[in-house]
């Protein structure tokens, strides 16, 4: 077959055309290995477009949390290195406050860096999710050792009402209830209930967690799973709630919310798309 040189010169200008960005259409309908070339050649390049952009929205995404990394530690490494200088000087019972301080200082920058790592693997597609059905009640007993301190300190109780598997991936799932759970706690009053139900229907299978508190505005919704915007809790970051979603939409899922109110607690249902 006869190839003219101005269709190797189309060919060879397409290929440095696309190394600037640009692609445009070499293909045709027409038969013979000219035209399986190029369909072959426009396809390779498509690929390594998008091979490109999704690495530019990794590095992206790695940036970003890297720069909350470095915002959120500032404070606790300012205010460990001011008490590092005030112990040299300090009575004895003033050098112990200043180490549980610091004690706590680094176990809460822990918790936050790997809660942010976490959330860059998904955002960034690095994690495989193992999903098989797995029971609530067996994901509430992963959960209860997380939670059953905050729960005794509160004097509070979990309630759960029903019991049907749900297919996701355990460890993370349990993750994602536990924060969930802490927000109930946190939102819920002195010997107060948290209730979970659990159910399926023909789109999702859901799981919801019921704090006993008064209810959530729009205004603390419109930030609850915003990086570090939402907490009501002053040792805490704003992060748990933002981590939960994202473990759930990695997985195929997503998480509503009833505000409650009117003397009903607010209520937050994960649901898990078949």
């Amino acid at each position: 077959m006869w190839i003219n040189r101005k269709e190797i010169e189309g060919l060879s200008e397409f290929i440095k055309e696309s190394d600037e960005g640009a692609v445009r259409e070499i293909r045709d309908n027409k038969e013979g290995p000219l035209s399986i070339l190029k369909n072959d050649i426009y396809t390779l390049v498509e690929s390594k477009n998008e091979q490109l952009k999704n690495a530019y929205i990794q590095r992206d995404v790695l940036a970003d949390y890297m720069s909350d990394i470095s915002h959120q530690l500032k404070t606790p490494i300012t205010s460990m290195e001011m008490m590092l200088d005030l112990m040299e000087d300090a009575p004895p019972e003033k050098k112990e406050e200043f180490r549980r301080n610091i004690k706590f200082s680094l176990h809460k920058m822990e918790w936050l860096l790997g809660a942010l790592l976490k959330m860059a693997k998904i955002d960034a597609d690095a994690v495989t999710f193992d999903k098989k059905p797995v029971p609530v009640s067996e994901l509430i007993e992963t959960v209860r050792p997380s939670v059953d301190v905050l729960l005794d300190i509160n004097d509070q109780t979990i309630e759960q009402t029903n019991d049907v598997s749900i297919t996701c991936d355990k460890r993370w799932m349990a993750e994602a209830l536990t924060n969930i759970i802490k927000n109930a706690i946190e939102h819920s009053p002195k010997t107060g209930v948290i209730t979970i139900d659990c159910g399926d229907n023909p789109l999702y299978e859901w799981v919801s967690i019921k704090d006993s508190g008064s209810g959530m505005d729009k205004m603390s919704y419109s930030a609850l799973f915003k990086r570090f915007e939402y907490s009501t809790n002053e040792n805490g970051f704003g992060i748990g709630m933002p981590l939960a979603l994202t473990i759930v939409k990695g997985q195929g899922g997503d998480i509503d919310v009833d505000f409650g109110g009117n003397g009903q607690g607010a209520t937050f249902i994960i649901k898990m798309y078949k």
